[in-house]
């Protein structure tokens, strides 16, 4: 593949042609079981050919269109496992990889961010890219001063790639929502728009990452490489060794699930709370198992181009609707939603309902310890998913406030990495540990 496809029209051809060709595979469904394969075979077959023709596309495009990719990679977890299984693979492969930039694309953003000397800079650069992502790839180099590093290097044009494919997807939202039973993927597609700016600036994401690299320098549970360099369109971090998510989800030890399972949970609540910053993108890609003399396992944490700004930490409201909903005081917590805007005024919901609506996605808080699993993630999203159930029919009358979105997206999809993991995790020490106004404040004050 040549440069990264930046004329719209081409971009919105290819992404056009997907819903034709969901058409022509299902023609060709028809057409195998009139020639005698069962229903089950064809399905199957049928699965996996949409699933490989979906994220071929995704994967070239790179830009929005691959980013949309992986935000879905994530919630696999969710699908019954006839159709997970096809998916799985073509998924997986959107966390790691993308077709490369020609090298000749690559000397010359170099050359113009960093100057006609540029290699001056390193004593190697390693021309062929060791990852790719929705609007960079990754090169392992050495630093002028013997350091290993790794350099993100923009794709000319990415910006506007970005936003066109995720215009483009948000007009054929409604084909793409049978992926992931349950989920309305147009908020999605809108959210991931609304990030593009942010993403696109690596100043931003050197600050973030900056700030997180200073506060966990002496974790011994998080490894955050620290900013060596930054200029428009390139980054310049510290590279860590270690083994990525995607690979421990594949065929890691349950010892190596549980850990990555419990530092997960950890990095996520902890984070807020000591930076003041949610990293918001939590796909398997952007994460190693790093080994440790001392603790076995540390998590390596890559790329903060999307983070949420959260300067007091996660909002108080989270743990307490938590606590109380695990309390079982439904009044209290119904009370609670209606004035953080989770319950429009012009609504009006039993509150034992809706008690009973969080109950079963809180669950994984309510014992000292949980293990994450593809069928319990499988049976939360078809019970909400189901339009019979009374949870589909409450669901629908939520409300979601913009300030939660993000919030919101991350812990699912947070969730959707445990499952996959299939990691056994004490995650009500998290809760407790690091999210304000879960524990009450007289037992917070006692234990501080």
């Amino acid at each position: 593949m040549s440069d990264l496809p930046r004329k719209a029209v081409t971009r919105t051809a290819k992404l056009a042609a997907l819903p034709l060709g969901f058409a022509g595979r299902a023609t060709w469904g028809l057409g195998k079981r009139i020639g005698g394969k069962s229903a089950e075979i064809v399905g199957r077959e049928l699965q996996q050919r949409t699933a490989e023709q979906l994220f071929k596309v995704l994967g070239e495009l790179k830009g929005g269109a691959m980013k949309f990719g992986q935000a879905l990679s994530v919630f696999e977890s969710a699908l019954p496992e006839e159709i997970a299984g096809p998916y799985r693979a073509a998924l997986t492969k959107l966390q790691e990889a993308a077709p490369p930039m020609p090298t000749h694309t690559v000397h010359s953003v170099l050359a113009e961010r960093l100057g006609e000397d540029w290699q001056e800079l390193f004593l190697e650069f390693e021309d062929k890219p060791s990852a790719a992502a929705s609007i960079g790839q990754v090169h392992h180099a050495t630093w002028h001063d013997g350091r290993e590093v790794a350099v993100k290097v923009q794709y000319p044009g990415a910006g506007e790639a970005l936003l066109s494919d995720l215009k483009q997807l948000s007009h054929f939202a409604r084909l793409l929502g049978p992926l992931i039973p349950g989920m309305d993927v147009k908020p999605l597609i809108t959210e991931l728009r609304d990030r593009v700016s942010e993403e696109l600036d690596y100043g931003l994401e050197a600050q973030a990452q900056g700030a997180h690299a200073v506060e966990f320098a002496d974790d011994p549970d998080v490894l955050v490489p620290a900013v060596v360099h930054q200029s428009e369109q390139v980054l310049v971090t510290e590279w860590i060794d270690g083994t990525p998510l995607s690979d421990v989800i594949a065929d890691g030890t349950q010892e190596q699930r549980d850990r990555a399972g419990q530092l997960l949970a950890r990095f996520l609540f902890s984070g807020p709370a000591r930076t003041g910053l949610l990293h918001a993108d939590p796909h398997p890609g952007n994460f190693r198992l790093v080994p440790d003399e001392k603790s076995g396992w540390r998590l390596g944490v890559l790329d903060f181009g999307t983070v949420d700004r959260l300067p007091d930490g996660l909002p108080a409201p989270i743990g307490n609707s938590l606590r109380m909903t695990l309390d079982g005081q439904a009044e209290a917590v119904y009370e609670l939603l209606c004035a953080e805007g989770f319950v429009k005024e012009s609504v009006e919901l039993d509150p034992d309902a809706v008690l009973d609506y969080l109950l079963p996605i809180i669950e994984p808080a309510q014992a000292d310890e949980f293990t994450f699993t593809r069928g319990w993630m499988r049976t939360q999203a078809a019970r909400i998913a189901d339009p019979r159930s009374p949870a589909h029919q409450l669901g629908k009358q939520l409300n979601l406030p913009p300030s939660y979105l993000l919030i919101h997206r991350v812990t699912l999809s947070t969730i959707g990495v445990l499952c996959q993991l299939g990691a056994t995790v004490r995650l009500r020490d998290e809760l407790e540990e690091w999210l304000p106004g879960f524990l009450p404040e007289e037992q917070q004050a006692a234990e501080a």
